[in-house]
Protein backbone atom coordinates (compact mmCIF):
# COMPACT_ATOMS: atom_id res chain seq x y z
CA UNK A 1 0.00 0.00 0.00
CA UNK A 2 1.59 3.27 -0.71
CA UNK A 3 1.57 6.33 1.22
CA UNK A 4 -0.80 8.37 -0.27
CA UNK A 5 -4.16 8.14 1.67
CA UNK A 6 -6.99 7.83 -0.87
CA UNK A 7 -11.16 8.45 -0.75
CA UNK A 8 -12.79 6.70 -3.22
CA UNK A 9 -16.04 8.79 -4.41
CA UNK A 10 -19.08 6.63 -6.10
CA UNK A 11 -22.23 8.48 -7.13
CA UNK A 12 -25.18 7.33 -8.77
CA UNK A 13 -25.50 9.66 -11.04
CA UNK A 14 -22.03 9.74 -12.21
CA UNK A 15 -21.04 13.06 -10.34
CA UNK A 16 -19.04 13.96 -7.68
CA UNK A 17 -16.41 16.64 -8.80
CA UNK A 18 -16.81 19.03 -6.68
CA UNK A 19 -16.68 16.78 -3.64
CA UNK A 20 -13.49 15.35 -5.36
CA UNK A 21 -12.01 18.97 -5.10
CA UNK A 22 -12.65 19.57 -1.48
CA UNK A 23 -10.48 16.26 -0.60
CA UNK A 24 -8.10 17.46 -3.64
CA UNK A 25 -7.83 20.78 -1.55
CA UNK A 26 -7.74 19.01 1.85
CA UNK A 27 -4.24 17.42 0.40
CA UNK A 28 -6.14 14.14 0.15
CA UNK A 29 -6.05 11.68 -3.17
CA UNK A 30 -9.63 11.52 -4.47
CA UNK A 31 -10.66 8.38 -6.33
CA UNK A 32 -13.34 9.34 -8.56
CA UNK A 33 -15.77 6.69 -10.21
CA UNK A 34 -16.44 7.61 -13.21
CA UNK A 35 -20.41 6.84 -14.89
CA UNK A 36 -24.19 6.01 -13.50
CA UNK A 37 -24.15 3.42 -10.78
CA UNK A 38 -20.48 4.15 -9.89
CA UNK A 39 -21.87 3.74 -5.89
CA UNK A 40 -22.53 0.45 -6.19
CA UNK A 41 -18.22 -0.05 -6.98
CA UNK A 42 -16.97 1.66 -3.98
CA UNK A 43 -15.65 -0.85 -2.07
CA UNK A 44 -14.16 -2.86 -5.25
CA UNK A 45 -12.26 0.50 -6.05
CA UNK A 46 -11.58 0.77 -2.20
CA UNK A 47 -9.87 -2.36 -2.65
CA UNK A 48 -7.96 -2.32 -5.54
CA UNK A 49 -6.87 1.04 -5.09
CA UNK A 50 -5.78 0.94 -1.55
CA UNK A 51 -8.02 3.68 0.26
CA UNK A 52 -8.71 4.11 3.26
CA UNK A 53 -12.36 5.37 2.99
CA UNK A 54 -15.60 5.45 0.75
CA UNK A 55 -18.04 7.92 -0.39
CA UNK A 56 -21.24 6.33 -2.07
CA UNK A 57 -23.51 8.70 -3.31
CA UNK A 58 -27.33 7.64 -4.09
CA UNK A 59 -30.96 8.82 -3.25
CA UNK A 60 -30.78 6.56 0.84
CA UNK A 61 -27.62 7.56 0.45
CA UNK A 62 -27.04 3.27 1.78
CA UNK A 63 -27.05 1.17 -1.46
CA UNK A 64 -23.23 1.19 -2.12
CA UNK A 65 -22.45 1.57 1.50
CA UNK A 66 -24.47 -1.86 2.58
CA UNK A 67 -22.68 -3.03 -1.01
CA UNK A 68 -19.26 -2.66 0.33
CA UNK A 69 -20.18 -3.81 4.03
CA UNK A 70 -21.38 -7.06 2.77
CA UNK A 71 -18.97 -7.93 0.14
CA UNK A 72 -15.36 -6.62 2.09
CA UNK A 73 -16.56 -6.01 5.55
CA UNK A 74 -16.29 -2.52 5.97
CA UNK A 75 -17.60 -0.38 8.89
CA UNK A 76 -20.64 1.63 7.49
CA UNK A 77 -22.55 4.75 8.07
CA UNK A 78 -25.17 5.68 5.94
CA UNK A 79 -28.88 7.72 4.95
CA UNK A 80 -26.33 10.70 5.85
CA UNK A 81 -27.19 14.35 4.48
CA UNK A 82 -24.52 16.69 5.55
CA UNK A 83 -20.76 16.91 6.27
CA UNK A 84 -21.49 16.97 10.33
CA UNK A 85 -22.57 13.88 9.66
CA UNK A 86 -19.92 12.26 8.09
CA UNK A 87 -17.13 13.54 9.89
CA UNK A 88 -18.79 12.36 12.86
CA UNK A 89 -19.04 8.96 11.01
CA UNK A 90 -15.23 8.93 10.54
CA UNK A 91 -14.35 10.07 14.06
CA UNK A 92 -16.58 7.09 14.85
CA UNK A 93 -14.39 4.40 12.70
CA UNK A 94 -16.58 4.11 9.95
CA UNK A 95 -14.63 3.54 6.60
CA UNK A 96 -17.60 3.81 4.12
CA UNK A 97 -20.11 6.40 4.42
CA UNK A 98 -23.16 6.97 2.56
CA UNK A 99 -25.01 10.15 1.51
CA UNK A 100 -27.75 11.47 -0.24
CA UNK A 101 -26.62 13.21 -3.53
CA UNK A 102 -24.92 15.65 -2.13
CA UNK A 103 -21.88 17.23 -4.26
CA UNK A 104 -20.04 20.14 -2.50
CA UNK A 105 -16.27 20.84 -2.10
CA UNK A 106 -17.46 21.18 1.62
CA UNK A 107 -18.65 17.70 2.10
CA UNK A 108 -15.07 16.26 0.77
CA UNK A 109 -12.88 18.85 2.56
CA UNK A 110 -14.50 18.23 5.69
CA UNK A 111 -14.50 14.67 5.43
CA UNK A 112 -10.63 14.30 4.10
CA UNK A 113 -9.64 16.68 7.30
CA UNK A 114 -11.33 14.40 9.62
CA UNK A 115 -10.16 11.63 8.17
CA UNK A 116 -6.49 12.68 8.27
CA UNK A 117 -6.85 13.65 12.08
CA UNK A 118 -8.49 10.17 13.10
CA UNK A 119 -5.42 8.79 11.19
CA UNK A 120 -2.34 10.89 12.67
CA UNK A 121 0.78 12.74 11.27
CA UNK A 122 1.57 9.82 10.18
CA UNK A 123 -1.14 9.95 7.25
CA UNK A 124 0.84 13.24 5.89
CA UNK A 125 -1.47 15.52 3.43
CA UNK A 126 -2.88 18.80 4.84
CA UNK A 127 -2.94 19.14 8.26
Amino acid sequence: MSDTVKIVIGNRLGKGQAVAEGIRKAGVEPVLIPGPGADMKVGDVMASEGAVLGLSFCGSGGAGAVTAKAKYGHSIEFGMRTAEAGVTAVQQGKRVLGFGFIDTEELGFKIAQALLRELGPEAGGAS
